[in-house]
């Protein structure tokens, strides 16, 4: 079954309470969701298997350790697209997919518009990102989408979440572990994530 990391930290409740803030301009809340992410990146990969290395130190041969398994980071369009500069930064030799959906509006259900993979998805530990983790049914469409192209390890990370978008991933997708920096309350009748932040989407590139 999934597991769900909520990773509490004193500096991730200080900067999702401004990321929350209604009065918090663009700027500010894209390098809030980009630091929150950063310490987040921590948590999300420690799991990652290492392989023994000699390395020569100035003063003597000691054994020391590389990452196995490379990583793939997918962004769900267009707001994951706001996490990714965050990992790179700390994983800089990552590959970089793309996922679009949108929602059919007579069935609902989440249709793939776009998806561009690296083509060692398989070999990857695949970390797929999204801000928000509200009805869950975008995320769980495109681990569908991502594992049908060959992704067999697979971790998604998102900065707020509610308990209905974690239990339709964790159905869909009980082998794909899920990271939040926050569980929220629930969804509101329009899907929207409560006490939540917005639209992280239009918060990110100033669309509101």
């Amino acid at each position: 079954m999934s597991k769900l990391t909520v990773i509490s930290h004193p500096l991730i409740a200080h900067k999702i309470t401004m990321l929350r803030d209604e009065k918090t301009p663009v700027k500010e809340f894209r390098e809030l969701i980009n630091e929150i992410a950063l310490l987040m990146t921590y948590e999300v990969t420690k799991e990652l298997p290492l392989k023994p290395q000699k390395v020569k130190t100035p003063l003597a041969e000691t054994e020391g350790a590389f990452i196995e398994r490379q990583v793939a980071l997918v962004p769900i369009l267009r707001a994951g697209l706001g996490i990714v500069d965050a990992l790179m930064k700390i994983i800089p030799a990552s590959k970089v997919g793309h996922v679009g959906l949108y929602r059919d509006p007579e069935t609902l259900k989440p249709v793939e518009y776009y998806c561009k993979l690296p083509t060692d998805i398989e070999q990857r530990q695949v970390i797929v990102l999204d801000p928000m983790l509200a009805t869950g049914g975008s995320a769980a469409a495109a681990i569908d989408f991502i594992k049908q192209r060959g992704a067999n390890k697979i971790k998604l990370m998102c900065v707020l979440g509610v308990p209905e978008g974690v239990k339709t991933v964790a159905e869909a997708h009980p082998d794909v572990d899920i990271y939040l920096a926050a569980l929220d309350e629930k969804l509101n009748d329009h899907g929207y994530i409560v006490p939540g932040l917005g639209d992280a989407g239009d918060r990110l590139f100033g669309t509101l």
